[in-house]
């Protein structure tokens, strides 16, 4: 009971300073004081208090969507296993789960930005749709080679490779984690692939499909947003972390990793700029390759020795 109080807690609240360490990177690296890590707490709140401004062109899918969106977020947040190594519904393929949970948000979010009737806000909906097309079954191909190859088709088969790989098991963990991190900066819209601070609207992807939304709407998409950034940190920080940890220390080498995790999120975002476009796919496609670079070490560990 504790530990379960203690992973909603972790869930609800650190999203707000992991995004408040990256504001914190990017302007140390900028030769800034920057904003308190708290900042992002007190703009949702801020957010939360005020009214939404609904265009009337708009049906009540617009109205949904935050809502739909952030409720797939938490919901989804139930299959992923966070300190205690096991998630709250432990079930098998709960990656298969986890990713159309989060795409039926996803699917919202897109029409919402349809029902507005704008032209930028429906060319940011399809790039979004295009780079998931792309992602997804780059981590299908990751998840179940692992899967396959522990014999262990939960979540939990991220800290076992070790325990089945054998001198391959760094390798396979290596690139995973990259795997993993190249969808973070995907799917959570950030640079290079994105830009959450442009407010140049041909360029804009995720943001640009939520500038009609306001207030309290624009809170729950924001804390989303965050809380989905999470998730796949607290997937690398199981891949990473040793299976002997418990307790206390489990705990604090979990929020080791999920706040270096956003140091490198802000150090990357102040290091390169975003890409173009064009070349956007060519590094979506990274995934793509380090997913089938496990695949083939996975299907010659198990069959060719």
């Amino acid at each position: 009971m504790i530990s379960l109080l203690i992973n909603i807690l972790i869930l609800l609240f650190v999203p707000f300073l992991m995004i408040g360490i990256i504001k914190k990177t990017k302007a140390f690296w900028a030769g800034r004081k920057g904003v308190s890590i708290m900042q992002p707490m007190w703009d949702f709140l801020r957010l939360m208090k005020k009214d939404s401004v609904i265009s009337e062109t708009t049906s009540w899918v617009f109205k949904f969507a935050p809502v739909a969106g952030f409720a797939s977020i938490l919901f989804a947040a139930l299959f992923v296993p966070l300190v205690a190594g096991k998630p709250i519904f432990n079930i098998p393929f709960a990656f298969v789960v986890f990713s159309y949970i989060l795409g039926f948000g996803k699917f919202f979010s897109l029409i919402a930005a349809l029902d507005t009737g704008s032209s930028f806000e429906g060319m940011g909906a399809s790039r979004e749709a295009c780079f998931s097309t792309i992602v997804e079954p780059a981590f299908f191909i990751g998840m179940a080679s692992i899967a396959a190859l522990s014999q262990n088709y939960t979540f939990e088969s991220l800290r076992l490779i070790l325990k089945n790989a054998g001198t391959y098991g760094y390798l396979i963990i290596a690139l995973l984690a990259v795997t993993l991190f190249i969808m973070l900066l995907i799917e959570c819209c950030r640079v290079p692939v994105d830009d959450p601070t442009t407010h140049l609207e041909l360029t804009m992807i995720h943001e640009v499909m939520i500038l009609d939304n306001s207030g309290a709407d624009l809170g729950l998409i924001t804390w989303g947003s965050a809380i989905k950034m999470f998730l796949f940190e607290a997937l690398i920080a199981n891949l990473i972390l040793p299976v002997s940890l418990h307790g206390w220390m489990a705990l604090a080498a979990f929020l080791a990793v999920v706040f270096i995790l956003a140091v490198i999120v802000g150090t990357v975002e102040s290091s390169m700029a975003r890409f173009r476009m064009t070349h956007v796919f060519e590094f979506i496609f990274i995934m793509s390759i380090t997913a089938l670079i496990i695949l083939a070490l996975v299907t010659y560990r198990m069959y060719g020795g």
